[in-house]
C-alpha cells in the first residue's frame, strides 16, 4: 500500500503505527477486508468546518465514547474516499472535500463483541475532510450525538477523548489552519 509507505510520521508513534501497518499487510494481504478477522483497514477523517476553526466529533453509539467519523474500507483500497464516504453517512453533510494524503495512522485493537466478531486490529488510516461554509450536521444511527468543538477542547473531560483521537485532532487542525486559513 503506498499510501502507508509514502506516509511522513511526526510522532514516534505514527512511525511504529506505519511499521505495524506494513508488516501486517505482508503477512495479510486480504487486509482491506473484514473478513480478515486478524484486522482490517479502516479509513477516517477529521472533519473541520469551512473556517478550520472547530472539529467534529460524534458520541459511537456502540462504544459511547466520542471518536471521529471512520469505519471499514470493505474491499476500497482508495482509504481517502473510504474516509470520505463514512464522514458523509455519519453526519450528514454533503460537499465535504477530502485531503489526499493521510494526516495520521492509527493501530488500535476492537475488543471481541461476540464469537462471530474476534478481537482485532484496526488499521486506520486518517485525512483532514474540509466541510463547505454553512453545513449542518445530522448523525445517522451509529451515533448518539455529534458535536463541533475548538483545539481548546480536545482536553475537555465532558468528551473523555482518547490519545489516538487528540493526536489525529492536532494533526488535522494543524493543517488545516496551513492550508485553509
Amino acid at each position: 500500500m503506498s499510501i502507508v509507505t509514502d506516509f511522513m510520521p511526526i510522532e514516534d508513534i505514527q512511525t511504529e503505527a506505519k511499521q505495524q501497518v506494513l508488516e501486517f499487510v505482508a503477512h495479510h494481504p486480504d487486509a482491506l477486508y473484514r473478513s480478515c478477522l486478524e484486522g482490517h483497514f479502516t479509513g477516517s477523517s477529521w472533519v473541520v468546518d469551512h473556517e478550520a476553526a472547530r472539529g467534529l466529533i460524534l458520541l459511537h453509539s456502540k462504544v459511547n465514547r466520542w471518536l471521529q467519523p471512520g469505519g471499514h474500507a470493505d474491499g476500497d483500497g482508495l482509504l481517502q474516499m473510504v474516509a470520505l464516504r463514512e464522514a458523509t453517512e455519519e453526519t450528514g453533510i454533503s460537499g465535504l472535500k477530502v485531503w489526499e494524503d493521510p494526516i495520521d495512522i492509527d493501530v488500535h485493537v476492537i475488543e471481541k463483541r461476540s464469537s462471530l466478531e474476534p478481537a482485532h486490529l484496526h488499521l486506520d488510516v486518517r485525512y483532514l475532510v474540509k466541510a463547505p461554509k454553512g453545513s449542518r450536521f445530522q448523525g445517522n444511527h451509529e451515533s448518539k450525538a455529534l458535536k463541533w468543538i475548538e483545539q481548546e477542547d480536545l482536553e475537555n473531560s465532558a468528551f473523555s477523548l482518547d490519545e489516538s483521537t487528540k493526536r489525529l485532532a492536532r494533526c488535522g487542525f494543524a493543517l488545516a489552519e496551513r492550508l485553509l486559513k
